[in-house]
């Protein structure tokens, strides 16, 4: 057995060399062979019957460790007041085609107009989880587009995420109006979210305490796109339908979709579903006119219900009586038969109704924007700025 005094004595000031590898030189018989430090170095100096471990420092280390400790201290502890401070910096030196121009949040109970205020609790489970779900109404010259129907598919969406109501649907409604109200918004759109709210950083929302409501109201002026557009076939996986049928905040598959389809020069991808059959694009159905002039639209069943595409079959009958189509149907659609279409279609409430000229390497009838495409364009149009009260709600400023 090693004697204590025959036991190698650690000399460091280094911080890094743990207290008790020093007091194992005193009070154990351990022997340190192998032991080893990034950037330092070891000599062993023989004196009578004690050896001297000296621990040398690299200096290009040393100079590591100082500009590391340098970038640290370049962090600043921000009062309260001074993080306000810089997210108005922030938001003032961004520049975007959008303006946001009201919040409405249930968490501080009221609505800004400050862009700089307008945020989320990071503990939200709705950012660090996904437990939330959302939707959007269009606001076009002090009316809200199908409010009602975009707010019944919200709670639907809710009940499915197994998200709580922080208030009943008719103040839900109230609260929605009275943001738009603040933000003098005429022409854009109001997003709102349902979370099952904040309270810490766990997978279950037993720790939320109360669900939480949040709205903003966008300003966009830019007008409303004809020109068509190319897509591509998806080979970003599509959601399940449990999932693909409520709007939830999980848009990651979405996102994907729709970076590959602009990777690819394209505004969009097309989903098929699990059969292979047309489903939907990244954030708007899909529909198509045949040679036979019917107009047909995917099945809602594994697919989101899309508002503005339910409203389009509505006002398709004019086209029908018009002698522009002879039917409408919802049904499924097989990729073949939709590249063989006479038009192709995206509908949503963010392009309303968009003719597609390509799909993939296939030309989409004579490859030019469609008839009944811009016909439906238009009447939807006319539906957000005449339509009757059951679409349009006025906004009282």
């Amino acid at each position: 057995m090693t004697s204590l005094s025959s036991c190698p004595k650690i000399v460091s000031h280094d911080p890094r060399v743990p207290s008790n590898v020093h007091d194992h030189s005193h009070k154990s018989n351990v022997i340190f062979r192998n032991l080893s430090l990034p950037g330092l170095g070891f000599r062993n100096s023989q004196h009578g019957s004690h050896t001297k471990m000296i621990i040398l420092r690299s200096s290009n280390h040393t100079e590591s460790l100082v500009d590391s400790a340098a970038q640290i201290s370049d962090v600043p502890n921000l009062s309260c007041l001074e993080a306000i401070e810089r997210l108005k910096t922030n938001r003032e030196t961004q520049k975007a085609k959008q303006q946001f121009l009201a919040m409405y949040s249930s968490v501080f109970g009221g609505i800004t107009t400050d862009p700089a205020a307008m945020v989320i609790p990071i503990d939200d489970h709705m950012v660090h989880r996904g437990h939330g779900v959302f939707d959007t109404a269009a606001i076009m010259d002090g009316y809200l587009y199908e409010l009602d129907e975009h707010l019944d598919r919200i709670l639907r969406s809710a009940s499915m995420a197994k998200i709580k109501l922080p208030f009943n649907r008719e103040k839900i409604r109230r609260i929605l109006i009275q943001t738009v109200r603040a933000s003098k918004c005429r022409k854009g759109s109001l997003r709102y979210w349902l979370s099952v709210g904040p309270g810490d950083f766990q997978l279950s929302p037993s720790g939320c305490h109360q669900p939480a409501l949040y709205a903003v109201v966008i300003q966009d002026q830019s007008p409303f796109d004809s020109k068509g557009i190319q897509v591509i076939t998806s080979s970003v996986p599509i959601k399940p339908p449990q999932f693909a049928t409520m709007k939830s905040v999980n848009y990651l598959p979405n996102v994907l979709s729709k970076m590959e389809a602009e990777e690819n020069g394209a505004y969009a991808a097309i989903w098929l579903d699990s059969d292979g059959f047309v489903a939907e694009g990244p954030n708007m159905n899909v529909a198509f006119v045949t040679k036979q002039k019917e107009l047909i639209m995917p099945n809602f069943d594994y697919i989101l219900s899309g508002c503005t595409a339910k409203r389009v079959l509505t006002l398709a009958a004019e086209l029908v009586r018009e002698g522009k189509l002879r039917e409408i149907k919802v049904r499924n659609v097989t990729v073949e038969e939709g590249k063989k279409a006479d038009e192709m279609m995206l509908i949503g409430s963010g392009v309303l109704v968009r003719p597609v000229v390509q799909w993939d390497e296939q030309v989409i009838g004579d490859g030019k924007e469609g008839p009944v495409a811009l016909g439906l364009l238009n009447l939807v149009i006319e539906d957000m700025k005449s339509g009757p009260p059951t679409v349009r709600v006025p906004v009282p400023y």
